[in-house]
Order: C-alpha cells, then structure tokens, then sequence
C-alpha cells in the first residue's frame, strides 16, 4: 500500500514523502492516527501542488537572506568593555551581539549565531551567522576600551 506521510514517522519517512508500507500497517496505524493519507492522485497532486509552494516560499526566504547577508557585510557594531593593558575583564556574547543586532532593526535568533565563544579580544573580530540555509554571514564586531 502506497502512502503520503503528514508527519513524521520513524523507521517510515518524512512529512510529505510517498512510501510504501503493509496494508495493515498503514490502514490500522498510519491513516488511523492521522499520520498519513492513502496515496491516491488526487493526494499526489495536492502533495505536487503543497512541494511547489514550499519551493516558492523558500526560495522567497533564502533571496530575503541574501539581502540581510549582503546588509550586514556593510555594517560594523562597536561595544565598549573594560579593559587594561590589552586584557579584556568581560567578553561579549551571542545574547549582547543579538541585542545589538536588535537595536539596529534586524532580528536573528541568538542560537542562529554559529561562533559560540563569546568574543574576548580588544580590536575587530568576525562573528558567523547562520541565517538561512547555506546563507552565513559575517558580523563585524569591534571591541573598544571604555
């Protein structure tokens, strides 16, 4: 029996694939708690039509990405920490470096921060930010004696 998985299933497959199972298997479990829909060609091209608009809006988000990408190439952020003869006293983290982010209009979750070591030396470093899939940019960040 051939069926359209709504969800994710283990050992089985992923949302939105097509698979084959035991006739059993997939009318008694699958389709009965809701997991997945007889593969008909209605259901598939309903499944078509689902993957083009999932097609659509990701490549929608990866452009908007892109952008963000090529706007935070330009800008530098500068933060102020205590320091003395070159030794810094507090680093700054991902949660300071998405606050700053915040301040200057852009949102990113702080976890979409791929350097997890909080930036600990006087002078530029280059922070990486994942904000899409295969979209990294690279933040500017400045650390100045106060």
């Amino acid at each position: 029996m051939k069926v359209i998985l709504l969800s994710d299933v283990k050992k089985v497959g992923k949302k939105g694939e097509i698979v084959e199972v035991a006739d059993g298997y997939g009318r008694n479990f699958l389709i009965a708690r809701n997991l997945a829909v007889m593969a008909t060609d209605a259901s598939q091209k309903v499944l078509a039509k689902q993957n083009e608009e999932k097609a659509v809006k990701d490549a929608q988000l990866k452009k908007e990405a892109e952008e963000l990408k090529k706007l935070l190439g330009t800008k530098e952020f500068v933060f102020k920490v205590k320091a003395k003869d070159g030794k810094v006293f507090n680093s700054i983290s991902t949660k300071m470096i998405q606050e700053e982010l915040e301040k200057n209009g852009i949102s990113i979750d702080k976890r979409k921060i791929i350097d997890n070591e909080p930036v600990k030396t006087l002078g530029y470093s280059n922070v990486k930010v994942e904000l899409y899939k295969d979209v990294i940019a690279s933040i500017k960040v400045k650390l100045v004696e106060e």
